[in-house]
């Protein structure tokens, strides 16, 4: 049984409009999520995660107020999404206030 976990991130404005979205990816990465991992003291968390994907994304990171985080299990079973220290560190940094996780 595999391991992996489909992990989505939507961030919303004031009004509760989504405004960027990001998927997790186990072979992809970027710069901004290898560089949180350093900060993070977890510098081989290099690959990209959702909170990341849906933050790169974001057209206008002031009007980010909200972010939902899923994720599922490979079995489709919902699991705990709890942003890791990395992505949380960035969400406090880009401001965004509320997060919601399952």
């Amino acid at each position: 049984m595999s391991k992996r976990h489909a992990i989505t991130a939507i961030i919303y404005d004031k009004k509760g409009r989504p405004i960027s979205t990001g998927q997790n990816s186990y072979v992809r990465t970027h710069p901004l999520m290898a560089r949180m991992a350093r900060l993070s003291g977890e510098p081989s968390r290099i690959y990209l995660h959702a909170e990341v994907a849906a933050i790169v994304r974001l057209k206008n990171n002031k009007r980010a107020h909200s972010m939902f985080i899923s994720r599922f299990t490979s079995d489709g079973f919902p699991a705990l999404a709890k942003p890791c220290l990395s992505c949380q560190r960035l969400i406090d940094l880009i401001g965004i206030k509320y997060v919601e996780h399952t």
